[in-house]
This record gives structure tokens, C-alpha cells and sequence, in this order.
């Protein structure tokens, strides 16, 4: 996501580096490698024409002084621009203290039903509400019983009661919910492969007879800009409060992100980034603006390590660390937490100048995770504790028992030693990351 688009903005950022001023010969080619990026990268014509035009206009303004660089000055204003273009901040759902009811609406194949369920887990998790799923998809085939399937894999209760009319089917779900205690509905509406008139009355008949706290519409990323006509044509009908872009984890150049907020002023949610049930992130606009410029994505990265590792936890360790006192044992914990991330490549993309340093295009396979486990686990606690103790009869058996060589097992403990160095210098801030 956003890939090619960064590298070419940072690739005509690094044209003025070294430069004494920013002046309107030397910012030229720059504007003109932004404005084909986000061009490339499907974002609006008429969002590219303004962007371009607004950031030359405030860089030509700017004052350099001489203790601050133009390239630095150039690359904080394109970043500013873009946070500006993504909607500036952040935007949370509508949570009320006693019930709040949302209504999910798309067309059909924009992943609405998937969505509705990553979105009872976030609330769960997140907010500690107790949400109910409520089926209202009463024409495609297999839809209710799709999301009755996710609601059993997140043990979150699905309302239904077949193919009646919507409006009844949530009348009843919200007495439901009373008696039991539910205090986030979500309703999976119906989805059609274009918009019509019978759809949008059906979504009109609840929105006038239903109080809807949120009125979400789900966005395929990879409509590209043929998704701004689907949200006006959405919101000329209906109170939309937001939008929630999905597959933004496929191939898709991610320039809808970019035209959205700007073109409809309705604000982006969340994106969906992976088919896994907790696959949806918040969207920060700064968080994504620095993203698109690699410099990281800092906060996705504490979004998806506060689920596994508590605070108190990641304090402990950090105190380690700085003493120097981090051991296999510790080593075999954070091993078994990073399993539960998902692909260690999708972390190290979200690092600061993770494309600089080549770690998008990383790949790693996940048996070599597997082996690394087996031989810190073929060792006894105490060897975890004190690995100095390890010669060479024990590295035999530790081998024998994790099925790889003793070449591997001297490999593993000299990384570690130098990883273990490497940590303590930088959490007593001796070293500065490379990046």
C-alpha cells in the first residue's frame, strides 16, 4: 500500500537535498515527480491539481534559516499537505454511554460482512462493549449464514430471523439486545452490485424509522476513483458518517485515500488491512501521511503489539534491556508474541526507512522462526537463564532434541549476543537506530 507512490514523492524530495534555498527553478522537477506519483496512484485529477499547487505556493514562502535544512523544511510541508488531504484527525466511532447502533452499507463484494465482524472484535477489545451482529442481508445467497459463521469464530452473538424485511428484523433485534445486554448493534445490510433505487429505499426505511448513531459506508480500495461517485451516490441518499476503505492490503495503489476526505469531506474510519477478523486499523491521517513517506508507522506498530504484550510487560523487558539482564527465557516469550503479529515482514515494513533500508521487499520464512523456537525450547530453564553455561555436550543434546545442527545452535546464541548488546546501547541510548 502507497509503496511506489512514497518512493517517488521521497525519490523528488532527495533532488533538493544539499540545495541553500528553495526557489521555483529547484522545486520544479520535485513538484513534478509528486504531481505523476499521485497521479499514477489513481488519486483525483482535481486533488492532485490543488495539492501541487498548495504545497508550491507555501514552499516558495517559506523562510530557510540557516540552522534548518530545505530539504527537512520541504518534506515536513508535503507531509503537513497530506495529513491535511487525509482529513487532519483522526475520527472515532460514535460509542454512547448506554446503546449505540450502527448500519453498515456498500455494494456487493466491497467486504461489508467481514467488516461488520472486525468491527464487533475492535469494540470488544478496544472499548470493552458487548456488540450484537444483526443480519439484514436477506438476498445474497449464503450471507446470513457467513456472518453467523464469524460471529461463532468470535464468540459474538448474531441476530436473525431469515429472509423477513429488514426494518422488522432489527426492531427485534433491538428488543434482543435489551434483554440481553447489548450495547453496540451493527447492522449487515444488503449489498447490490450497483446503486438502486431499491436499495437505497430499503437503507432510507431504516434510517428513518431506526435512531442510527453511524452510518458507515464499507469502500473496496481498489475501485480506485470510481469509489467518489459510490460514496455521493450513497450520501445523497443517506446521513453517511463515515467510511471504511477494505482491502487496502491487496493491490491497489491506495490513491482513493487519498481523494476520499477531500472530494466528499466524509471521513475515513478505519481500512482494512489484512482478511484476519482483527484486520482493521484505525486511520490516522498523520500515521498514514508518514507511512506514505516512510517514515514509519510507529502507531500501527503499538496497535498491533498492545493486544499481545500488556504495558506492564513491555516496561519490564524495556528495564532488562538497559541492565542487560534479557535472557533466552525472555527471547523465547517475545518469540511466541511475534508469532501472534503475523508475518514479521508486514512489521518491518511499517519502520522508519523501511524501504530505504530494503526491508519492504523482505521476506522471511516463517520456518526459520519455527527452528529458532525449537532450539530455545530443547533447553532447559536454567540454560535459558544462563546461556554462558552452554559447551559442548549440552549444545549437542539441544541440537539432537531440536532436530538442526550444532552450527545452528553456536549461530542462534552469538546473534543473540550481539542482538542483546545491540538493545542494551540503544535503550540507555548510546546507539541511534539506523533509520
Amino acid at each position: 500500500m502507497f509503496e511506489y507512490m512514497g518512493d517517488r514523492i521521497s525519490k523528488a524530495i532527495k533532488n533538493i537535498r544539499g540545495m541553500g534555498s528553495i526557489t521555483e527553478e529547484n522545486i520544479s522537477e520535485a513538484m513534478r515527480e509528486i504531481r505523476l506519483a499521485l497521479l499514477e496512484a489513481d488519486v483525483n485529477y482535481q486533488v492532485v491539481k490543488e495539492f501541487v499547487a498548495s504545497v508550491k505556493e507555501k514552499a516558495l514562502g517559506l523562510d530557510v534559516g540557516k540552522s534548518l535544512k530545505p530539504d527537512e523544511l520541504f518534506i515536513k510541508l508535503v507531509k503537513d499537505e497530506l495529513v491535511e488531504l487525509l482529513g487532519s484527525e483522526y475520527e472515532p466511532l460514535k460509542i454512547n454511554k448506554g446503546t449505540t447502533i450502527l448500519m453498515l452499507c456498500g455494494l456487493q463484494g466491497s467486504g461489508k460482512t467481514t467488516t461488520a465482524g472486525k468491527l464487533a472484535n475492535y469494540l470488544r477489545k478496544k472499548h470493552s462493549k458487548k456488540p450484537l451482529l444483526v443480519a439484514c442481508d436477506v438476498y445474497r445467497p449464503a450471507a446470513i449464514e457467513q456472518l453467523m459463521e464469524i460471529g461463532k469464530s468470535l464468540d459474538i452473538p448474531v441476530f436473525t430471523k431469515g429472509k423477513i424485511k429488514p426494518l422488522d428484523i432489527i426492531n427485534e433485534a433491538l428488543a434482543y439486545a435489551k434483554e440481553n445486554n447489548n450495547d453496540y448493534i451493527i447492522i449487515d445490510t444488503a449489498g447490490r452490485l450497483q446503486i438502486d433505487e431499491a436499495l437505497m429505499q430499503e437503507l432510507k426505511d431504516i434510517e428513518a424509522n431506526v435512531t442510527i448513531d453511524e452510518t458507515i459506508l464499507v469502500i473496496d480500495a481498489m475501485m480506485g476513483q470510481d469509489a467518489i461517485n459510490v460514496i455521493k451516490g450513497f450520501n445523497e441518499a443517506l446521513n453517511l458518517t463515515g467510511t471504511i476503505l477494505t482491502k487496502l492490503d491487496g493491490n491497489t495503489k491506495g490513491g482513493v485515500a487519498l481523494s476520499v476526505r477531500h472530494l466528499t469531506n466524509i471521513p475515513i474510519k478505519f481500512v482494512g488491512d489484512s482478511e484476519k477478523m482483527d484486520g482493521l486499523r484505525e486511520f490516522h491521517p498523520e500515521a498514514m501521511a508518514e507511512r506514505i513517506l516512510d517514515m514509519g508507522d510507529i502507531l500501527g506498530i503499538a496497535e498491533k503489539v498492545e493486544d499481545i504484550i500488556s504495558e506492564d510487560d513491555a516496561k519490564d523487558q524495556m528495564l532488562k534491556m538497559k541492565k542487560g539482564k534479557y535472557d533466552l527465557e525472555d527471547f523465547l516469550t517475545n518469540l511466541k508474541q511475534i508469532k501472534k503479529l503475523g508475518p514479521l515482514e508486514n512489521i518491518l515494513k511499517m519502520l522508519p526507512g523501511a524501504r530505504k533500508m530494503g526491508l519492504n521487499n523482505i521476506s522471511i520464512d516463517p520456518k526459520e522462526l519455527l527452528h529458532v523456537e525449537a532450539i530455545v525450547s530443547s533447553m532447559t530453564p536454567y540454560e535459558r537463564k544462563h546461556p554462558d553455561i552452554l559447551k559442548a555436550s549440552r549444545k549437542q543434546r539441544i541440537a539432537k532434541g531440536s532436530g538442526r545442527s550444532v552450527e545452528e545452535v553456536n549461530r542462534l546464541l552469538k546473534q543473540f549476543e550481539q542482538m542483546k548488546t545491540m538493545m542494551k546501547n540503544i535503550s540507555q541510548g548510546n546507539m541511534k537506530m539506523p533509520f
